[in-house]
């Protein structure tokens, strides 16, 4: 049998951080230490994936109980083995901690991650005259990780940001109002250029050319 084709190249790039937020995310490690699943709904999502790993795999589907949903399944012995020393692994959706990113890259995986589950919104405040709010949020099941995440940010840019859990939801919000996104968004859209969804980044810039407006 020949050698496999088409492995995944490990090496830091804000390409790569970016595809390991995504990982961290929408990706599943399986348990036979060789298949790395990343499902969406969205197309756009999938082949950046693609494209940051420069991987020539094909998007499929997965069949759910609901109906379907695109899915990129990797096979890489080296890569699945890479991602576990970094602090991923199966089942790692209310378990996984920190991962172990470059500085770098930090925000690169950042912005990885938002796309994957994050969330962006805004509204006109009916408390205060002409007052326009905007919220960036990080979400995970792990409060552990969802600290890390807050942790990390706040040595870096001096924000502190805040968590909420609900009573009816198992999931973890790190939420930053305005004046903390005006500094941590910067950061993660530091180029016209970066890999991102655009439909987030649309909304993103969006929000912000009101405060522009507001501004003058």
């Amino acid at each position: 049998m020949g050698k496999p084709q088409n492995k995944v190249k490990i090496k830091w790039t804000s390409e790569f951080a970016y595809a390991i937020g995504l990982i961290t995310t929408d990706g599943s490690l399986s348990k036979d230490g060789r298949h790395i699943d990343l499902t969406s709904n969205d197309r756009e999502q999938l082949e950046n994936f693609l494209l940051c790993l420069k991987s020539k795999n094909k998007i499929g589907f997965k069949h759910k109980n609901h109906g379907s949903a695109l899915r990129i399944q990797l096979g890489d012995v080296n890569f699945y083995k890479f991602l576990g020393g970094i602090g991923l692994m199966p089942n790692k959706t209310k378990i996984i901690q920190d991962v172990k990113v470059p500085k770098k890259y930090f925000f690169d995986f950042l912005r990885g991650h938002f796309d994957g589950d994050g969330s962006f919104y805004s509204y006109w405040d009916p408390r205060w005259k002409s007052s326009y709010m905007f919220y960036t949020v990080f979400i995970s099941a792990s409060k552990n990780h969802i600290q890390w995440i807050r942790e990390s940010i706040k040595r870096i840019l001096q924000i502190k940001g805040h968590i909420t859990k609900s009573i009816n939801n198992s999931v973890y919000q790190l939420k930053y109002a305005k004046a903390e996104s005006l500094k941590l968004l910067p950061k993660l859209y530091y180029s016209k250029d970066v890999i991102c969804l655009s439909r987030k980044r649309i909304k993103i810039e969006k929000a912000l050319a009101i405060i522009n407006q507001k501004i003058k």
